[in-house]
């Protein structure tokens, strides 16, 4: 029996990595267009009649691959955008990885001039809670497409969990399912 009424949460996949672009301007790598290509073909999205996305460029890339696939235009909102961290630009792995968890651990606190995760949190789940609104009154499916961090913080919430970046996807492009008549999550992180 197929259950409808779903949301699921979508990471934007592998992008390309450029330092001397905004991070909110990079693109989907060839490998993150061939697997979010390869789940658009999954049952799991067979079902959707709406995508929302983030208005930064990977996101709208993931969309639009979902969109062409089933025929379903894009609605955007920078509501569903990823936490801000315009104040460090590009950081290197190493260094990103330790300002994330200082983002996660510290959630009441600006780190690095970074939108602190309680703010984050509070946008994601205040939109998030006008697509359930709108899921519930039709009869199919909605995907979100957005980003890594505002996902595990909108997790949290929807969880009644901690913000703890423990709950953070293992990989970029990933995903997870909520349904909206039982309000809850129904399945955690998975890998598209």
């Amino acid at each position: 029996m197929v259950i409808l009424n779903k949301i699921i949460f979508i990471t934007h996949p592998e992008v390309e990595i450029d330092p001397k672009m905004e991070v909110k301007d990079w693109s989907l790598s060839e490998i993150g267009r061939q697997r979010i290509f390869k789940f658009s073909n999954t049952k799991i999205l067979s079902n959707i009649k709406t995508i929302w996305s983030s208005n930064e460029n990977k996101a709208i890339e993931t969309a639009q691959i979902l969109s062409t696939k089933f025929s379903i235009d894009c609605k955007f909102s920078p509501c569903l955008g990823e936490n801000d961290r315009s104040s460090t630009g590009f950081l290197l792995p190493v260094e990103f990885e330790e300002t994330a968890d200082l983002f996660f651990h510290n959630p009441n606190q600006s780190i690095r001039g970074w939108e602190t995760a309680k703010s984050a949190q509070e946008r994601i789940v205040s939109f998030f809670l006008k697509i359930e609104k709108e899921a519930s009154q039709i009869n199919t499916d909605i995907v979100i497409v957005s980003h890594g961090a505002v996902g595990t913080l909108l997790y949290c919430a929807l969880n009644k969990l901690n913000i703890n970046r423990i709950y953070d996807q293992s990989k970029q492009g990933s995903y997870w399912i909520y349904c909206t008549k039982e309000k809850r999550v129904l399945q955690p992180w998975k890998l598209i």
